[in-house]
């Protein structure tokens, strides 16, 4: 196992309790490159890679899945774009939390750890909403690759994944007798 893996699951669960924290603040800039600095804090790239801008926007070009993204000096006004018009829904669905994750994921503003941390977002902002929560299991995490990539001809490819994965943390709440609506 690779230490920089056992870094960031630490660094994961960290993630996970500053958005049980903060699950019902509004989402903002600062709040996801937060995620991101907490996310990739201590790593190998963090460490040894002053490009790597941990906790901020990425510097460099990259891609996702052989695709180019965002150009880095379009990032913020991307950024704040997304942002508003998210904001301007007035009572967000899952449908609009998934449109969210596939808009954040185009955009690709971290030079590493995107998915990482646009997975984080669509879990604060089902418990933000009052809807489910889910995580993309390994089992599922080719599916909702397949999902990113082929959204902007077929969406339920994404959508039916996260059902799929909240359908799963739904058994498990009915199991524990823990209820939601």
């Amino acid at each position: 196992m690779n230490v920089d893996d056992i870094i960031e699951t630490t660094n994961h669960f960290r993630c996970i309790d500053l958005i049980i924290d903060k699950a019902n603040r509004k989402l903002t800039e600062s709040f996801i490159k937060e995620l991101h600095f907490l996310l990739k804090s201590g790593t190998s790239d963090s460490r040894r890679k002053d490009w790597f801008n941990t906790g901020d926007y990425k510097k460099l070009p990259n891609e996702l899945g052989g695709n180019e993204t965002c150009a880095p000096e379009n990032v913020t006004s991307e950024m704040k774009k997304l942002l508003q018009r998210y904001h301007s829904i007035e009572r967000k669905t899952f449908e609009d939390i998934i449109d969210f994750h596939y808009q954040f994921e185009i955009i690709h503003p971290f030079q590493d750890g995107n998915g990482r941390v646009g997975r984080l977002i669509m879990f604060k902002e089902c418990l933000a909403n009052n809807i489910v929560p889910f995580i993309i299991e390994d089992d599922l995490k080719q599916f909702y690759y397949r999902g990113l990539q082929q959204c902007p001809n077929v969406k339920e490819y994404l959508l039916d994944t996260c059902v799929t994965a909240q359908d799963y943390y739904k058994s498990i709440l009915d199991y524990f007798r823990i209820g939601y609506s």
